[in-house]
């Protein structure tokens, strides 16, 4: 390999393994850090992505913490599956759930009776408590605009049959789980009607600008009052009860009892309308979710907790040093792998061919999939987002390293050979600087697609760029969005121009403009 290309190449890794070693590799939260999260000494609480959820979270975690006891919130961590996947293998120690979702998801074709006893029971099997209900009931419902439902004369869902040219958009989770629309649509024979999956939080959007006109509903969604839906009656009694509980793990009892008796204390201290005014402080208002869970603590309980909140560009900075530590693992490893990689394909036409087809094969797979895949091995945060990133930067590098010594002019390969060179001197001193424009360019593309898609891994607790994203889109909240857009935006420019800079430093004028 030839002295720049080396020295190319050493400075975009140790570049890069400088950025893993400087960064947290835990999600900050908003005021309740999740540093040293997933010990013995610490007890976490997650929390799913939506607004009532996270809300739930920092209410319990702040009561752990009003105990004396050391307690953390990994936010917006997905969905029901991953909450319970994550407390089941020990990533998280307790998470806000509900009785219906238990019953109808979480528990699905288990015969459990109605009582919280027999649910306990069932649940025991796992090595998972419940705690006693918090006092209010969040159900599933669905909705119309009033002038809407008005104008048809729907005022029930089974008045929804044959209604078939009314837009019905659903919650991701809705349109797949065992008590949401494919249930409803048998219930009540609705297998005529279409339905899309939108965020909750968007559909409200759509449902308000009249791009749908059904929708599910959270009977504590603030939304309902602030745009005066009608909810429809559930007039075959389809939709369960969802009490609102927490669920943590067994061992927590041993491990922290004091832990367990704060749980237990919330136990009917919210009622439905307190449920819906905090909602709405949160979405509506844009009170600081945080600071709406301290006020509720306070009241319900005397205690003063203090909490405290992230400027903005302490917020920034941080969510830097996470996104950088995403890329950069993931880089380094993807250059370590896909260079040589790219070498053998290049040297054996049937193995080339083979490793891109692979290699183009886990490109097309939807990141979401690959994040959720890699929970079960490796759980939430950071490990599983960096596998699922470095998978998704082989293919540029591999591609471009096997066309750039592929696409080398026979002759310089029969000249080389003529003057008695080596294969392997011949790869270091003439074919890998020859290529070695393609290579880079490789590396610059993977990095910047790397950084846009690392953003997704907010998703799983891995922080970065996506945590103000989510967090944004959820509170509709457009500074919080551009407080994670842009930076990642910035980033990807400054990387790309760095590596322009590299190359015409390191590549001679004249590869450069043969590349060109």
């Amino acid at each position: 390999m030839s002295k720049p290309l080396q020295l190319a190449l050493a400075t975009v890794v140790t570049a890069l393994l400088l950025t893993s070693t400087t960064a947290n590799s835990t999600a900050d939260t908003e005021g309740l850090d999740a540093e040293g999260s997933g010990s013995d000494t610490v007890i976490t609480v997650g929390s799913k992505k939506f607004t009532e959820a996270v809300l739930l979270g920092d209410i319990a975690t702040l009561t752990i913490r009003a105990r004396g006891l050391a307690a953390v919130h990994r936010r917006q961590l997905g969905g029901t599956r991953v909450l319970w996947n994550a407390l089941r293998a020990g990533e998280i120690d307790a998470y806000p759930e509900y009785t219906g979702t238990i019953r109808k998801e979480i528990l699905a074709g288990t015969h459990i009776a109605p009582d919280l006893r027999s649910l306990a029971d069932a649940l025991a099997a796992f090595q998972v408590s419940v705690s006693r209900p918090l006092g209010f009931a969040n159900n599933y419902a669905l909705g119309m605009r009033e002038d809407t439902a008005a104008r048809a004369g729907i005022r029930n869902i089974s008045d929804l049959r044959g209604r078939t040219t009314l837009r019905m958009g659903f919650n991701n989770e809705f349109m797949d789980r065992a008590d949401g629309w494919p249930g409803l649509m048998r219930t009540y024979r609705l297998s005529n009607h279409s339905a899309r999956g939108l965020d909750h939080d968007l559909a409200y959007k759509a449902m308000v600008s009249g791009g749908i006109d059904v929708m599910d509903l959270y009977t504590t969604d603030a939304e309902i009052a602030q745009y005066g839906l009608r909810i429809l009656r559930d007039d075959r009694g389809y939709f369960s009860n969802y009490d609102a509980v927490i669920l943590y793990r067994s061992d927590l009892a041993g491990r922290w009892p004091v832990a367990v008796a704060a749980l237990q204390s919330l136990a009917d201290t919210i009622s439905e309308p307190r449920m819906i005014e905090m909602n709405a402080a949160a979405k509506i208002k844009g009170v600081p979710e945080l600071e709406v869970a301290r006020r509720f603590v306070t009241d319900a309980f005397g205690i003063d907790v203090s909490v405290q909140t992230r400027g903005r560009l302490s917020r920034v900075l941080l969510r830097t040093r996470e996104h950088l530590w995403l890329v950069g693992v993931s880089m380094t490893a993807a250059v370590l792998v896909a260079l040589p990689l790219g070498i053998v394909a290049a040297r054996n036409a049937r193995v080339g061919h083979a490793m891109l087809a692979v290699a183009g094969v886990v490109q097309t797979i939807p990141a979401l999939a690959v994040l959720v895949f890699m929970i079960p091995a490796l759980g939430i945060g950071g490990p599983p987002a960096i596998v699922a990133l470095f998978l998704y930067s082989l293919l540029p590098i591999l591609r471009n390293t096997h066309a750039g010594l592929r696409g080398i002019p026979a002759s310089l390969i029969e000249s080389a050979d003529v003057l008695g060179l080596t294969p392997n001197e011949r790869l270091r001193w003439i074919e890998l600087p020859l290529a070695s424009p393609s290579i880079l360019a490789g590396i610059k593309t993977s990095a910047v697609i790397n950084i846009g898609t690392a953003t997704l891994g907010a998703l799983i607790g891995a922080g970065g760029f996506g945590q103000p994203i989510l967090t944004g889109i959820r509170l509709d909240n457009m500074a919080l969005i551009l407080e994670g857009a842009i930076p990642a935006a910035a980033l990807a420019l400054v990387v790309q121009v760095a590596f322009e800079a590299v190359e015409r430093v390191l590549v001679p004028a004249g590869l450069r403009i043969t590349a060109d």
